[in-house]
């Protein structure tokens, strides 16, 4: 998966307000996500086939075990205000009614689980930049299923935020279940993947 990157210009110095609204109207082939930092704007293309089985597959095994309170959310526009960034997870759970209205991102802390599904282009990104933002928003919970790691495909699921680092990660190869802590209460099994 390739992106197309739009500099604001090194000497732009834009607030979080004017970001954002600048982001709000943006107008984006359909499919296409645009994520925002004070770096400029990325534009991501619809992803590829393997990419949406493992959404789907990881998107059903939340939708079963999670309580009706609790919604599952793929292609969602989440805000790091402090950080100055807007992302869109793969996939991500709020609980329900949490949803701004219109197009206004999701503050970040108001996340219970990130899940990124790493492409050829995007790895190191989802790594680390994305871990850290995660890790910054306060999201609890941030599963990175890398289908590009070189100790070979994997999930690692990260979790307890303190002072923007996580202070655990669990490791496993494709193949394996990834027990996700409650409110999921499930093992997340990976052989599909």
């Amino acid at each position: 998966m390739s992106t197309a990157i739009a500099d604001l210009g090194a000497e732009s110095r834009y607030d979080w307000s004017d970001l954002l609204r600048l982001w709000q109207e943006l107008d984006i082939p359909e499919g296409w996500r645009a994520e925002l930092s004070y770096e400029g704007v990325t534009m991501t293309p619809p992803p590829s086939n393997p990419h949406v089985n493992v959404a789907s597959l990881v998107h059903r095994a939340l939708a079963r075990a999670l309580p009706d309170q609790y919604q599952t959310h793929q292609v969602l526009g989440v805000s790091f205000a402090l950080a100055g960034r807007i992302f869109f997870p793969d996939l991500c759970v709020t609980r329900e009614g949490e949803l701004p209205e219109d197009s206004v991102p999701l503050a970040a802390g108001k996340l219970l689980l990130a899940v990124e599904i790493t492409s050829r282009g995007n790895a190191r990104h989802d790594r680390n930049t994305r871990k850290w933002a995660y890790a910054h928003g306060g999201v609890p919970l941030y599963v990175l299923v890398d289908r590009y790691d070189e100790d070979g495909p994997s999930v690692t699921l990260f979790s307890d935020p303190v002072d923007g680092h996580y202070q655990r990660a669990s490791r496993s190869p494709f193949g394996a279940k990834v027990a996700l802590p409650e409110p999921f209460g499930i093992e997340l099994d990976t052989s599909g993947f």
